[in-house]
C-alpha cells in the first residue's frame, strides 16, 4: 500500500512540480493562463443560466415592455440608435426581446461577474488588498464595460439574429445559437478589458504578507 501511495504522490507532484516551476519563471504567463481559464468557466457558467432566466422572463409581460434607453446618433435607416435596445416583442416574432431579454441577459451577467470577482481576486492574484476598495473599481469597471458591450452588441446583434433565425430559417434553434453566439461575444470583450482592470485593483500588499 505504501509504494502504491508513493507512485500515486509521484505522479502529482510531476504536473504540480512542472506549474509550480513554470510560476516561478513565468508568472506573469502563468497568471494570465490562470485567468484564462476561469474566465472560460466563468462564460460556460454564463451559457448555463442565459437560456433558463431567458425562459422565465419569456412567460412574462415583461416581453412586451420595450426598453430602449440612450439614445446615440441614428442607424443608417434613419431610425434611432440605441445603447440598449430591446424593442418590445419576442425575437421570434421580430422584436428586440424587451424588458424580459434585457434582464436575463444582466442578470445572468451579473451573477457572472459577481462570482468571477471572488475567483481572480483569491486564485489568479492571491490579493490582500482592500476587498471593499476593489470591490468599488470592480463595479465602476462592470458598468463602463457594460455599457460598452452594449454599445458595441447594437453593430452585431440584429444581423446574427437575423441571419439565423430568417436568413437560414434556423427558427429557434438559431435563436439559441445566437444566444450563445452573442454571450460568447460579449465575454470576449469583458475578458480582454478586465485582466488590465484586474491587475490594478488585485494588488499584493507587501506588509501584509509579511
Amino acid at each position: 500500500m505504501s509504494n502504491l501511495n508513493t507512485k500515486n504522490n509521484k505522479i502529482l507532484a510531476g504536473p504540480l512540480g512542472f506549474w509550480n516551476n513554470y510560476k516561478a519563471k513565468h508568472p506573469s504567463i502563468a497568471q494570465f493562463l490562470v485567468f484564462f481559464m476561469l474566465s472560460n468557466g466563468i462564460t460556460v457558467l454564463q451559457l448555463v443560466l442565459m437560456p433558463v432566466f431567458k425562459s422565465i422572463f419569456a412567460k412574462t409581460a415583461l416581453v412586451t415592455t420595450s426598453f430602449q434607453i440612450l439614445q446615440f446618433g441614428h442607424n443608417f435607416d434613419g431610425s434611432a440608435y440605441y445603447v440598449f435596445d430591446y424593442a418590445a416583442g419576442s425575437l421570434g416574432s421580430g422584436g428586440g426581446g424587451g424588458l424580459a431579454y434585457f434582464l436575463a441577459v444582466q442578470i445572468t451577467i451579473a451573477i457572472a461577474q459577481i462570482i468571477n470577482f471572488f475567483a481572480q481576486r483569491s486564485i489568479t492574484f492571491k490579493s490582500n488588498s482592500n476587498i471593499w476598495t476593489a470591490a468599488f473599481w470592480y463595479f465602476v469597471a462592470y458598468i463602463v464595460i457594460t455599457i460598452g458591450a452594449a454599445a458595441a452588441q447594437g453593430f452585431y446583434k440584429a444581423p446574427i439574429y437575423n441571419l439565423l433565425m430568417n436568413t437560414w430559417g434556423m427558427g429557434s434553434v438559431g435563436e439559441t445559437t445566437a444566444d450563445v453566439i452573442t454571450m460568447i461575444i460579449n465575454s470576449a470583450i469583458s475578458f480582454w478589458v478586465f485582466f488590465p482592470i484586474f491587475k490594478i485593483i488585485f494588488k499584493q500588499e507587501p506588509e501584509k504578507q509579511a
